[in-house]
């Protein structure tokens, strides 16, 4: 069922507190900010403190993800959980195993326990070594291209598990890169709007049902690497494109072949020892 209930002029606001972990982060903050903007009561969590300063209707709490009690504390009451905490980037696998993955299954416990809906920020990473080329659909064998990428395979593995041994509904947002603009030629086919990224996490809570299902993060953009997900499933229709800004940024690539060749791009490069494509003196050694 649906997280949400209609107020006012047809303002769609989730009926119970949300559970926003991450909030210190780059993707915490806008949605701190613009889905308290919207009415929403928050509930903000990070290891770190806010940086911004609280909105309306929020509470924060600093709190770990390895931590279950925790966890549980937080999410008690809340019908949608939007888990962006964890750490980000390309790490070794021990920084990445506390925090990712134990801290997604805690996550993924505490929605159980409350019967709530799930919105995981996967990522390109999890996908990252298919090469520019090829076009993948919903359905496409995970690829990752580092510990963090694999990360988000396993959160992705975990939220199925629980959508069919518990129903817990979740939507996996494989997400490309959202900026407030484009800076590279790679970002022109990974771009996803502040705007458009906004509006898929309202249909994520306002969709009636939506199973387990995966959402390619990317706005309208003619480039891209990606097709077929469960889009029309949500009701969600990216509005903006990347397309205004290709000329600005013609040109605006690197010159490592691995990064330019894979869908991931510079994450690739972190610890990769293949000495087939490209030969080995190609690329820096950091």
């Amino acid at each position: 069922m649906s997280a949400v209930s209609v107020k006012g002029q047809g303002v769609m606001i989730p009926q119970k507190p949300v559970l926003l972990t991450g909030a210190s982060g780059t993707i915490g903050r806008l949605l701190s900010a613009r889905l308290a903007a919207l009415g929403w009561t928050l509930r903000l969590t990070d290891v770190v403190p806010l940086p911004i300063p609280l909105p309306p209707n929020a509470s924060f709490a600093i709190a770990d993800l390895e931590d279950q009690q925790a966890v549980n504390d937080l999410a008690e009451g809340c019908g949608l959980i939007l888990h962006f905490g964890g750490i980000s980037t390309e790490q070794s696998f021990e920084t990445v195993l506390g925090p990712n993955l134990r801290g997604g299954f805690h996550i993924y416990e505490a929605a159980r326990r409350e019967e709530a809906r799930v919105v995981f920020p996967s990522s390109v990473h999890a996908v990252g070594l298919y090469e520019r080329t090829e076009i993948l659909d919903q359905d496409c064998l995970l690829r990752p291209d580092g510990y963090y990428g694999l990360s988000k395979a396993y959160g992705e593995m975990l939220a199925r598990l629980y959508f069919d041994k518990h129903a817990v509904e979740s939507v996996l947002i494989r997400i490309g890169s959202v900026l407030p603009e484009v800076p590279d030629e790679r970002i022109l086919s990974t771009w996803i709007s502040h705007d458009d990224f906004v509006r898929l996490i309202e249909r994520c809570a306002e969709a009636d049902r939506v199973d387990c299902s995966v959402i390619w993060g990317q706005s309208n953009n003619s480039r891209g690497f990606w097709r077929h997900d469960a889009r029309l499933k949500l009701g969600w229709t990216p509005l903006d494109s990347s397309d205004s800004q290709a000329e600005r940024v013609r040109g605006k690539v690197t010159d490592n072949p691995v990064v330019e060749r894979y869908q991931g791009g510079k994450f690739i490069v972190v610890d990769y020892s293949r000495a087939d494509f490209p030969p080995r003196s190609m690329f820096p050694d950091d």
